[in-house]
């Protein structure tokens, strides 16, 4: 699609914002909804009652009135109402092959809003909203990635046409769907030939995970390969409840950090009771912290909670964003590789290379006893689980799924997945929530095969074990397997993309006990 004319510019204004000052997000937009009580006549009939989104075709005056009034409390940035507006969550209501139309429609709106407000010094902006969708890969089931992928992708494109600044993946409560989302916009943008940022906010609940099991380490470890606008908390609780979610998120983030709570718990009747005045003093401590780049309300919050965010934020320094090498990966939980923790222990008995056990039980189809196993070793110690299925007598990427899916209910720790064949490493890490470990990639059959696994890292968020051979064959004397490793960290960071610290080496020694003259 051809670039709006304004679009560089608004880019621009977007960026500099952030840099120099608290951002400041609208409220909810439900809560906001409820005041019109509104008939079903005005969803356009008994069918559409409760459907939102479709507000914006049958009364986009609401929906710009409530851009207006969060806009005249002071809010930097208001997002779309299309928080439902995915094909599969519009389906409920039949209204599926609308989404496109519907999210441009909203973007639309919301773009007017702004720009009857924007002045020279104080620019606003429409923030395109992509909720989690009715179902989660991990926690209902009921579809897959391939089908969210599809799913957002369609979303991003009308919000991307209707001339949103940047899209949001919001209330996310399972990594996989959110990972999914991700690649849907990646390519909404690459069709539409655009670049707008992204951003990410989950909602952990307050036995401190996200739905999915993932706590706030493991959701920022697993998102690090994205090029986030900003990532933080949205929904779920009160502030007072995201404080230390917000410490561990604010630590490690290497992007900007947003707070948008709830006005509190809801009450037995559903009401959210967190006044204007106890809302901003206690974001004011976490600004006071330097914890936040962005906040904003979510439900339950209204205009005055936006006005007085509005207030706060005034004169306040935006958190600087850290540049660290953290060497992380993840599955539910986070783990770190330092000095101080070696050696990682990686627990090799979930391979049917490794074990006569494990392989008799996935050959039998036994996948619950074969997790079993997985979870036996993390129990025992094991800080990774590796996965092998590398068996000509199966199915490997079919078994994969099944066995990962099995798998995922029982550790919390990352894994490593074992397999030289690039579909199966991605098959994995469709079923893999955090940040797995690529066991391995190579340049012995060229820079093409290598290049694939290393895009499967960089798209999908993993580390990667690269072995020090190439075309040549293995490297044996230490100036050919460093002439090897440093090709291939060239190709992998230069060319691909990753991060030094997402490269695990394999330097392919044998043991002077085997014999080997080339090693003695």
């Amino acid at each position: 699609m051809t670039p709006p004319a304004d679009l560089k510019d608004r880019q621009f204004d977007l960026r500099g914002a952030f840099e120099h000052r608290i951002l400041v997000l609208d409220g909810a937009t439900g809560t906001a909804l409820q005041a019109f009580n509104l008939t079903p006549e005005d969803f356009g009939g008994v069918a559409f009652e409760g459907c939102n989104e479709i507000l914006c075709r049958t009364r986009p005056d609401v929906v710009d009135q409530i851009h207006d009034t969060y806009l005249l409390a002071g809010a930097d940035i208001i997002e779309t109402n299309t928080f439902g507006a995915t094909p599969l969550v519009l389906a409920e209501y039949g209204l599926e092959q609308e989404s496109f139309e519907l999210n441009r429609l909203a973007a639309e709106i919301a773009r007017k809003a702004c720009l009857r407000h924007t002045t020279p010094d104080r620019p606003r902006f429409v923030c395109g909203s992509m909720g989690p969708t009715t179902k989660a890969i991990t926690v209902t089931g009921g579809v897959t990635f391939d089908e969210l992928v599809e799913s957002f992708h369609i979303q991003a494109s009308g919000l991307i046409t209707g001339g949103a600044d940047y899209l949001v993946l919001e209330t996310c409560q399972d990594l996989l769907n959110t990972k999914a989302g991700l690649l849907g916009i990646e390519k909404a943008l690459e069709t539409s030939g655009l670049q707008l940022p992204v951003a990410v906010t989950v909602t952990i609940e307050t036995n401190g995970t996200m739905l999915g099991g993932q706590d706030a380490e493991a959701m920022v470890v697993s998102l690090a390969h994205s090029d986030l606008l900003y990532i933080g908390l949205n929904c779920a609780t009160g502030p007072d409840l995201m404080r230390e979610d917000l410490r561990t998120i604010s630590d490690l983030a290497r992007t900007r950090v947003a707070c948008i709570p709830n006005a509190g718990l809801p009450d037995e009747d559903g009401h959210y009771l967190l006044e204007p005045e106890d809302f901003s003093r206690i974001l004011g401590e976490y600004l006071d912290q330097g914890w936040l780049n962005v906040v904003g309300g979510c439900c339950g919050t209204t205009p005055d909670h936006v006005a007085a965010l509005a207030d706060l934020a005034k004169g306040r320094t935006p958190r600087r964003v850290p540049d660290h090498n953290r060497c992380m990966i993840s599955g539910l939980q986070a783990v770190e590789l330092t000095d101080q923790n070696r050696p990682l222990l990686v627990g090799e008995r979930t391979n049917v290379l490794g074990s006569r056990i494990f392989k008799r039980l996935v050959a039998d189809g036994d996948l619950d006893g074969a997790a079993e196993v997985g979870r036996a070793q993390v129990l025992k110690g094991a800080q990774v689980v590796d996965v092998c299925l590398q068996d000509p007598e199966i199915d490997e990427k079919e078994r994969m799924t099944a066995f990962l899916q099995r798998l995922n209910r029982r550790v919390r720790v990352p894994l490593m997945i074992d397999s030289t064949d690039p579909d199966v490493m991605e098959e994995a890490l469709k079923n893999c929530q955090g940040k797995a470990v690529l066991n391995s990639t190579n340049l012995e059959d060229g820079p093409q095969r290598f290049g694939h696994v290393a895009q499967l890292a960089r798209r999908y968020g993993a580390a990667v074990i690269v072995g020090t051979i190439d075309e040549k064959g293995m490297a044996v004397s230490l100036e050919r397997k460093l002439e090897v490793a440093r090709n291939s960290y060239r190709l992998l960071v230069e060319d691909h993309g990753l991060r030094p610290e997402d490269i695990w080496w394999d330097t392919l020694v044998f043991p002077c006990a085997t014999g080997d003259q080339q090693y003695l």
